[in-house]
């Protein structure tokens, strides 16, 4: 059983204020290059492109599937859905917005960089991220935070999207 923590009412001026906050720290004029981690991070970053785009900045999208970059691979399950990464620009010394829906351990952001850095070498990497719940094992932490709960060990905080809103569920996982 899921609880839903933020809907719409509270995910869309998140996504708002992380969508002014890329936009006043961009580094490459009208110009921003945005990677989104799949599933729930590239439908953050189409988000974020979308109200971008209102402020006539050009966003260059990229995505990425981590899958096998990740030092858990073996536990996800015999069969991973893997998505193919899209990376339709050079990253080389641009300035990139890595954009995921939750961060938790860090180890998905570890991966993420791996794979980054197997396209090339940006100037800088920041971290934006709809919801930090918390829990890091990494010493990795979000630039830009659209909203923060504190969840238990035990919990999963998940992005739920459908055709009436956004959702950010919480619940308890089985052991």
């Amino acid at each position: 059983m899921s609880n839903t923590i933020f809907d719409s009412k509270r995910v869309n001026p998140a996504l708002d204020t992380m969508a002014r906050a890329i936009r006043e720290g961009a580094d490459d004029g009208n110009d921003i290059y945005m990677i989104g981690i799949q599933c729930g991070g590239a439908k953050v970053a189409d988000a974020l492109q979308h109200r971008l785009k209102k402020s006539a900045i050009t966003v260059h999208r990229g995505n990425l599937d981590i899958s096998f970059y990740r030092d858990d691979l073996d536990t996800v399950g015999p069969n991973p859905e893997v998505r193919p990464s899209d990376l339709p620009f050079d990253i080389t010394d641009k300035h990139i917005y890595l954009v995921d829906d939750v961060l938790y351990t860090g180890r998905t952001i570890r991966a993420a960089l791996g794979e980054i850095f197997d396209y090339g070498r940006p100037a800088t990497v920041k971290l934006a991220v709809l919801v930090d719940r918390g829990g890091h094992e990494l010493p990795i932490s979000a630039d830009i935070v659209g909203l923060s709960h504190q969840a238990e060990a035990g919990q999963s905080v998940k992005l739920i999207t459908d055709p009436e809103g956004w959702y950010i569920k919480q619940r308890r996982v089985k052991r």
